[in-house]
């Protein structure tokens, strides 16, 4: 026994951790059978929460729809649209040159304005109304009727696409008391130049007119429409839009066109 506590010594005293104030670092400590147990189950808990969280996460992403989903790869023509968009913005704002007091051509704001009225639905219904009283030839009776019907069918077109797309014109105008008595109140598509325009072609195609009256009459309607940017009422593509849509009502007028049998049936009322 002696001898071989004489050999163990000798690594002992070798062995840094051997020594009395290392011995804690060799032992390891005893963990209660009682918080094992509980342990597990709160280390268990984040991992399950976790994975909960990230399901619903995954949910909700699916759940989204897609206005709210940022496009990281936008298409050509998404980009192409945006493009446009914004070129339409900032030249319509730039025609706006009687939009307020402080525009450039504010002084000519009155005048441009008279432009527009011209072509405002209210007095073009009122004197075709006037005349198709006052008409005794059965000629005139059915093209100022077939002229009211087209009237009102540009009132509800445009009234009814305006209502759809709720799009607001380039500076913060607020409307007349005509506009809103039309429903003209968003900007597209812009209602005067749709009704310039189909009346223009209503008038070229039934009435006889020499040519100088016929370029006036074109251009009437070319600057109805500009006299709706310039005071800041409407885009730029607002205008072309209410060209087009006016060249297809006119097309539907003439294509439901009512004869004068069918004008005097509804003329009858009147009297």
């Amino acid at each position: 026994m002696p001898a071989q506590q004489r050999r163990v010594r000798p690594r002992d005293k070798n062995n840094v951790l051997a020594r009395a104030e290392f011995m804690s670092l060799n032992q390891s400590m005893p963990v209660p059978q009682e918080t094992r147990g509980p342990t597990r189950k709160q280390s268990g808990q984040p991992a399950n929460s976790n994975e909960g969280s990230g399901s619903k996460e995954r949910r909700q992403s699916q759940q989204l729809p897609e206005e709210d989903c940022m496009q990281l790869n936008p298409s050509f023509k998404g980009i192409a649209w945006n493009s446009l968009m914004a070129i339409d913005i900032a030249m319509s704002k730039r025609l706006g040159v009687c939009a307020n007091r402080g525009s450039s051509w504010a002084s000519a704001r009155s005048m441009v304005q008279l432009i527009g009225i011209t072509s405002h639905g209210l007095p073009w219904i009122g004197g075709t109304i006037v005349c198709l009283w006052k008409s005794n030839t059965l000629a005139g009776q059915e093209v100022l009727t077939n002229l009211l019907l087209a009237l009102m069918l540009d009132i509800l077109t445009v009234a009814g696409l305006q209502k759809l797309v709720k799009r607001r014109g380039p500076y913060d105008t607020s409307p007349g008391i005509l506009d809103y008595l039309l429903l003209d109140v968003y900007a597209f598509p812009a209602g005067h130049a749709s009704r310039a325009t189909m009346v223009s072609k209503f008038f070229l195609n039934h009435l006889v007119l020499a040519i100088p009256l016929r370029i006036l009459i074109v251009l009437w309607a070319f600057l109805a429409g500009i006299s709706r940017i310039m005071i800041g009422r409407h885009h730029i593509s607002d205008v072309l839009g209410g060209f087009v849509i006016g060249y297809l009502q006119f097309n539907v007028v003439e294509f439901l066109w009512l004869s004068s049998s069918t004008c005097q049936v509804i003329s009858s009322f009147w009297y």
